[in-house]
């Protein structure tokens, strides 16, 4: 490829997905049935909602949705919200959302892997977890190597049989309860959560602080949103199909857990540790008390490939990222802002990203999932903010009702609910995120010569 004077131009990442490509790495990222990994700890949390949790959640995601639709219409970059914090607030405001991404785009495919070792243990419990760590990290990073669409082609079978497994699975309860039984036994008239109850939602016992705590922790079912404004550079008619697509991920993904985690509340009435030998890692214990071994065996041996799937595109958004903050020059652009001119990826970071998850045989996946809701719970605070101020503030859109409304009222809506569920954070995940913040503070004071200047910039939008 050469430009017209001749000289070797740089390979740049290639238009090539459409709305429902990028709808399927969504819901693959999102991975569905991770609504049985987190119904144990949510349901303690939230003190038996965990329906209710997922709505708070969804409202926040959605309004965040809204303000991703809108800065990629401005930026239509793979930096995501690191590049709307940086053109629209500060350059140096941008590397600490970016940096502080990290922790959620770069642990999500870990925590993939340790879910799918999880499964895979409960299969063959004689192998050595670094056996099923080691090949399953080179698989994701094997097919991230080969390109984004084919993710997107390799996702979309698995995403379509993940939704027909959690339908199969709520019939399955569904008819347990209909027939008078949940998981205590027969369902008396004494006891609260009944069929078609509104218990599971809310009831005099429900704390409004547990249930944020809960939508805090299921920021993490919902951070495959947010990864898909990464592949800005990658999708066709980016301005109009990203939006739509971000949006409906999130309200497609949250409708699906609403309804579904509503009939598993009402079937696990009691405290989850009553069910659960552990609360952080309850899939395999619910498909057995559900559908019994032969269930149990078959849904998770197909979990083992959702969680990859959700992996692989994980893999794909934080290597975007990390070659957008290369590509400025933040980190080291030889390495990190390199794309492949064979297969038009971001490869050394792919395989960088390989080499992190690989640490997912020394981790515990609650930490992971507490450290994810720091990071991702950063990048939507600012992308809300981003709007305000890129189109309040800076562009003066506010002389009419429909701009107030959109670039001010809906933002800080979001913002809002955002900031609900930082008063609720894990304190697990305020350690180290702060630490991990600090960390990047002092990284920046260096680049920046004492912060004398701007983090430096890729100028593509100004």
């Amino acid at each position: 490829m050469t430009n017209f004077s001749g000289t070797q131009s740089a390979a740049k990442l290639q238009k090539t997905l459409g709305l429902w490509h990028i709808i399927i790495i969504g819901l693959a990222y999102i991975q569905p049935m991770t609504l049985f990994d987190t119904f144990g700890l949510v349901s303690e949390e939230s003190h038996l909602h965990v329906p209710t949790s997922y709505i708070i959640a969804l409202i926040a995601i959605l309004f965040t949705s809204i303000s991703y639709g809108h800065m990629i219409r401005r930026y239509p970059s793979s930096g995501s919200a690191y590049t709307y914090a940086q053109k629209s607030i500060h350059p140096n405001i941008g590397f600490m959302v970016g940096w502080s991404s990290w922790l959620d785009y770069l642990l999500s495919p870990m925590v993939n892997i340790i879910l799918a070792v999880i499964y895979l243990e409960a299969l063959f419990p004689d192998v050595n977890h670094w056996v099923w760590v080691i090949v399953l990290t080179a698989f994701m990073t094997g097919v991230n190597l080969r390109g984004a669409r084919f993710v997107a082609n390799f996702n979309s079978l698995i995403v379509l049989v993940q939704l027909l497994v959690i339908g199969i699975f709520t019939w399955m309860v569904f008819t347990k309860l209909q027939a008078g039984f949940n998981a205590d036994g027969p369902i008396t008239a004494e006891q609260r959560y009944q069929l078609w109850s509104l218990e599971p939602f809310w009831n005099e016992l429900t704390s409004v602080g547990a249930l944020i705590t809960g939508a805090t922790l299921l920021c993490f079912s919902f951070t495959g949103f947010d990864s898909l404004s990464s592949l800005a550079e990658e999708t066709k008619d980016t301005e109009n199909t990203l939006p739509k697509a971000i949006f409906l991920t999130a309200l497609i993904a949250g409708v699906i857990f609403i309804i579904s985690t509503y009939f598993m509340q009402l079937y696990f009435p009691s405290t989850p540790g009553s069910y659960f030998k552990n609360i952080a890692e309850t899939q395999p214990e619910i498909l057995l008390l559900v559908g019994g071994s032969l269930f149990q065996s078959y849904v998770l041996t197909f979990a083992i490939i959702t969680v990859m799937a959700s992996g692989i595109s994980a893999h794909a958004g934080v290597s975007r990222l990390m070659y957008v903050m290369g590509r400025d020059g933040v980190i080291n652009k030889k390495i990190f802002g390199h794309i492949s001119p064979k297969s038009y990826t971001p490869n050394y970071n792919i395989l960088i990203v390989g080499a992190v998850a690989l640490t997912a045989g020394f981790m515990d996946l609650d930490i992971v999932i507490s450290m994810i809701s720091f990071g991702a719970l950063t990048a939507f605070t600012f992308v809300n903010l981003s709007v305000i101020s890129r189109y309040a503030l800076r562009d003066g859109r506010t002389k009419t009702a429909k701009d107030i409304f959109s670039f001010v009222v809906i933002p800080m809506l979001g913002f809002i609910s955002i900031f609900a569920m930082w008063l609720e954070i894990e304190e697990t995940a305020l350690k180290y995120g702060l630490w991990w913040a600090m960390f990047g503070i002092l990284y920046l004071g260096y680049k920046t010569k004492g912060f004398k200047h701007p983090a430096p910039q890729h100028n593509e939008f100004e």
